[in-house]
């Protein structure tokens, strides 16, 4: 594998592993290479009896911009299969998230949208720094935050959800911890990197088995059923995909246009 084909890049330190994801030019989208990499690298982590704690961060201003369809489109997929794909993809990052017997803390300093929040989501603990900011736009494009969903409603208040998932509108790091997305949010490069300290610091005390059966108990409700609820809200997801709605959404969107149905005033 040629340096450029290394989208998540790892390095051990101390008890952790930091997994950062490093594909800038289309905003740490998860195309299947990036996919794949990330579940190997968990996996190898999850896998290494030195190896505490697993941080997932990224370069380039956005940490994760979502499902990557273009490429899988690319490949030769129809729009219905690369839905499928991708939907797959992302309850698997999520579970694998939630199953692994370490904790997974998330650290960004960017943009969050679309299965960014899966990922956001399904972590233990959430650190961001003040250029992060976060919108669950899918409304707006004929479609729902349908798979992601399934760890969002666990994570976040019933009211930032009755505002976010129907508004689309974006939000910053403060109002994302009200919500209950993030653990804290800190308002500078050094505050992330204390915030964060700390928390490695508190993990490096426990002992893998406490570690692990202390995880079990935070997501063992959301485990619960996991496959289950993520096929349905994958169906859902299809199916809103394939409609009249998303397509001209899409095409909107694309062309820096609103579609018939915004009636904004701004």
């Amino acid at each position: 594998m040629t340096d450029s084909e290394v989208l998540v890049r790892t390095a051990t330190d101390a008890g952790v592993t930091t997994l950062t994801l490093d594909s800038p030019a289309n905003r740490n989208a998860l195309s299947s290479t990036l996919v794949r990499q990330l579940r190997d690298a968990i996996d190898t982590a999850g896998g290494d009896p030195s190896v505490r704690a697993v941080v997932v961060t990224h370069t380039g201003g956005t940490f994760c911009a979502g499902a990557d369809l273009g490429e899988a489109l690319k490949r030769g997929l129809t729009p219905e299969q690369a839905t499928e794909e991708v939907g797959k993809a992302m309850s698997g990052l999520m579970r694998s998230f939630l199953e692994l017997p370490k904790p997974v803390v998330v650290v960004l300093d960017g943009h969050v949208r679309a299965g960014g929040f899966g990922l956001v989501g399904a972590a233990d603990v959430a650190i961001a720094g003040p250029a992060s900011t976060f919108a669950l736009t899918e409304s707006r494009l004929g479609l729902a935050p349908s798979i992601i969903s399934v760890v969002l409603l666990a994570r976040m208040t019933p009211r930032a959800v009755g505002r976010y998932f129907l508004t689309g509108e974006k939000f910053d790091g403060p109002a994302a911890v009200e919500a209950g997305l993030l653990t804290v949010a800190a308002d500078s490069a050094d505050g992330v990197a204390q915030e964060l300290e700390a928390v490695l610091e508190g993990v490096r005390k426990a002992s893998p088995q406490g570690l692990a059966a202390s995880k079990r108990l935070t997501t063992a409700a959301l485990l619960d059923g996991f496959d289950e609820a993520t096929a349905v809200r994958a169906a859902e997801s299809l199916a809103l995909f394939g409609s009249a709605e998303a397509r001209e959404g899409m095409t909107a969107f694309l062309s820096k246009q609103k579609p018939s149905w915004d009636v904004s005033t701004r």
